[in-house]
């Protein structure tokens, strides 16, 4: 028996200040914070209705309406994309499979595949080399055709380790193109070398 928005929201607001914000976390304890200087939590909002994802019916998927232009590897049932411009991290890159589905309902097939495939994945963003972690993420608020985050963070740069590389990716300048570019063909080249085509 799960926890009601109501219940989550009345819990928040006990805890709350007369303005409905909760506590600041111990943040100067963290170092990996990027931030500094005061900071204060947004006041708790009620709950309210789920706002649609992008691509809920597949004839509305900006994926699924999309060519393989973007994709730096594909296979018959997968492709890896990058962002559409440098970011401040080594690199980005997306998993999606071809199909139209989230992650709670991946067809068998796909199931079988996505385990191995996300190693693959994490070895060829490693494979880039200077990195000190692979961190692989799935947040599916934004769009409801599935999607894994490969995010690198640059070795010996302890600043940028846990859930904070994705802000610090937007908050360093960009990687210089032709970087970003042969970054990205070092990992279709190594995804293509286990199978698949490499597109760049």
């Amino acid at each position: 028996m799960g926890e009601s928005a109501e219940d989550v929201y009345r819990r928040g607001l006990e805890a709350a200040d007369a303005d409905g914000r909760l506590p600041v976390p111990p943040l100067d304890e963290w170092e990996t914070f990027p931030f500094e200087g005061e900071i204060r939590v947004r006041p708790l909002r009620p709950p309210g209705d789920e706002p649609p994802r992008a691509g809920e019916d597949p004839a509305d998927c900006w994926r699924c309406r999309r060519d393989d232009s973007d994709a730096i590897w594909s296979d018959e049932r997968w492709l890896v994309t990058p962002l559409e411009k440098p970011s401040g991290l080594p690199v980005v890159v997306i998993l999606q499979p071809r199909e139209h589905c989230d992650l709670g309902d991946l067809p068998p097939h796909l199931a079988a595949e996505l385990g191995p495939l996300l190693v693959r994945v994490e070895r060829a963003v490693d494979a880039v080399g200077h990195i000190g972690r692979v961190h692989v993420g799935r947040w599916g608020d934004g769009s409801a055709h599935l999607h894994f985050w490969f995010i690198a963070r640059p070795a010996r740069m302890p600043q940028l380790r846990t859930s904070f590389a994705a802000i610090w990716d937007d908050i360093l300048p960009p990687v210089p193109e032709e970087l970003w570019r042969a970054n990205l063909a070092v990992v279709a080249q190594t995804l293509a070398a286990g199978g698949g085509h490499a597109h760049v």
